[in-house]
């Protein structure tokens, strides 16, 4: 018997049946679509929550950040917590606390109850997406989790576009406080699924915790999340923002070094010297930089530059949706056929075409055009994001999967607010300050466009860095392509 399978916990766990695999998946995908929804459906709401609660609609800022820094703060010691108490557990307990955090959102009374209660929304949300990953590694082959990981992804793309519509419907027609309500039905659903069906999965031995490690790099990324959450804004100083952006970089140095010197650090760093590891988490990190500001420049492209409605800006970006929900059928055939290595380089190449294609998008652009454009987009980030989460667990051991899980899980989340810093940095260098002509403003994030979709492109290098066979168990590559 192998190392791995010693380290799990007796009894080991009974094989997982095929309900339980069938429903595995759907029970992440809905835990994932919660947390997805939670980060954009609010946004529509900020006039109407800062007027009923009786604030500057500046001061909601908090509320936004709050739910964010509480994540970035979370995911690392998400893995930890599944080894040492299990993953059943965890997961529930993760789905327990974001689905009693947001129905004490929804009856907040001040901004202050309501910023308290989302950081306790972030404590669940941060743990459900790891170790909801954890548990799909745990339970699927290598070469069967292409497609569950397909699957799982895809309420990660669809909920940033469904986010702002959703939003925009509860707050005309309803009231503002069943933005959050609406997750109690599906938390309640998923703690039933999950007491009955989710496989259970701990390690015999766990390390203590790193206590050291998790303040130093829980406080670095929350201060770094922080200041990338206030980007662009004027209420801090240049000179502030730079001491706070080198504090927080210090500390991840710190903890870099004090990781290094321990056996069992918060995260097992040296997992970057896997290079599929390295090239999944490092590329869709870069990616990310490129086209995760594409959520918040279509929108303002739509709505100020060509004068849709939010709605009308919610719908375009609908093909988006219908498209990464059609490409998980032909997604383990192109990787099947052509490999991890091909797929991620000539992919990225052609995220990079269609945000410069974007650019083209005027006045005089027919629907269809936009339509058409936004479907194309939205089956290759489909097929992106999906390649990368999967390949990150290519070459990974069984002990290790947890760390892996969360390290990946942790750069995600960073590398999404990187992406709108991003986005926002290349908007405010080429949009003028004073937009009252649409024109201008069109011309200006067209620049944008542009900008983001070269650094798409460039992102490519880190690919180039993996091997033709390197994914090979998990596309099944090698099986179907013998030699290749």
């Amino acid at each position: 018997m192998n190392r791995a399978a010693r380290s799990i916990a007796p009894p080991s766990p009974p094989s997982p049946s095929d309900t339980a695999k069938r429903l595995l998946p759907w029970l992440v995908a809905v835990a994932l679509f919660m947390e997805s929804l939670d980060t954009t459906i609010l946004n529509t709401a900020v006039p109407a929550i800062s007027s009923a609660l009786h604030v500057a609609p500046l001061s909601m800022k908090a509320v936004l950040a709050s739910y964010t820094l509480s994540l970035a703060v979370f995911i690392p010691i998400s893995g930890w917590m599944a080894d040492r108490f299990g993953t059943r557990l965890v997961f529930a307990s993760a789905i327990g606390i974001f689905t009693l955090g947001s129905f004490l959102c929804g009856i907040s009374s001040n901004i202050h109850w309501l910023v308290a209660f989302r950081i306790l929304q972030g404590c669940g949300g941060a743990m459900m997406v790891p170790v909801g990953r954890l548990t799909l590694v745990r339970t699927f082959a290598k070469s069967d989790l292409l497609r569950a990981m397909s699957f799982v992804s895809i309420p990660a793309l669809v909920a940033p576009m469904l986010g702002p519509i959703a939003g925009g419907l509860i707050v005309g027609y309803l009231q503002w406080r069943f933005i959050f309500f609406v997750n109690i039905p599906i938390g309640l659903t998923g703690l039933i699924l999950v007491h009955l069906h989710l496989p259970d999965y701990r390690e015999k031995h766990t390390p203590p915790l790193d206590v050291v490690g998790l303040i130093l790099f829980g406080s670095g990324v929350a201060l770094l999340s922080y200041v990338l959450e206030i980007f662009g804004e004027h209420r801090l100083s240049a000179g502030s923002m730079s001491g706070l952006l080198a504090l927080s970089i210090a500390l991840l140095a710190g903890y870099g070094i004090h990781g290094s010197t321990l056996p069992f650090p918060l995260l097992k760093l040296k997992l970057f010297g896997i290079r599929t590891f390295r090239a999944a988490v490092s590329g869709s990190f870069f990616t990310r930089l490129g086209i995760g500001g594409v959520p918040f420049l279509l929108p303002l492209l739509y709505q100020v530059g060509l004068g849709f409605t939010p709605i009308q800006s919610g719908l375009l970006v609908m093909p988006q949706a219908i498209a990464s929900m059609g490409m998980k059928t032909i997604m383990p055939r192109l990787l099947s056929r052509i490999g991890y290595r091909g797929v991620l380089i000539s992919n990225t190449v052609i995220l990079g075409v269609l945000l410069m294609v974007f650019a083209t998008i005027g006045l005089q652009t027919p629907v269809w055009v936009i339509v058409l454009q936004a479907f194309l987009y939205g089956a290759f980030t489909s097929l992106q994001y999906t390649s990368m989460n999967t390949l990150v667990f290519a070459d990974i051991k069984e002990e290790d999967a947890s760390s892996a899980s969360s390290i990946a899980s942790t750069a995600q989340q960073m590398s999404i607010s990187f992406g709108v810093a991003a986005a926002g940095l290349a908007t405010a260098f080429f949009v003028p300050s004073t937009h009252s002509n649409p024109a201008e403003m069109i011309h200006g994030i067209h620049k944008a466009l542009i900008a983001l979709g070269i650094l798409t492109i460039v992102s490519t290098i880190v690919f180039l860095k993996l091997k033709s066979g390197d994914g090979d168990d998990v596309s099944l590559h090698k099986v179907l392509h013998p030699g290749g």
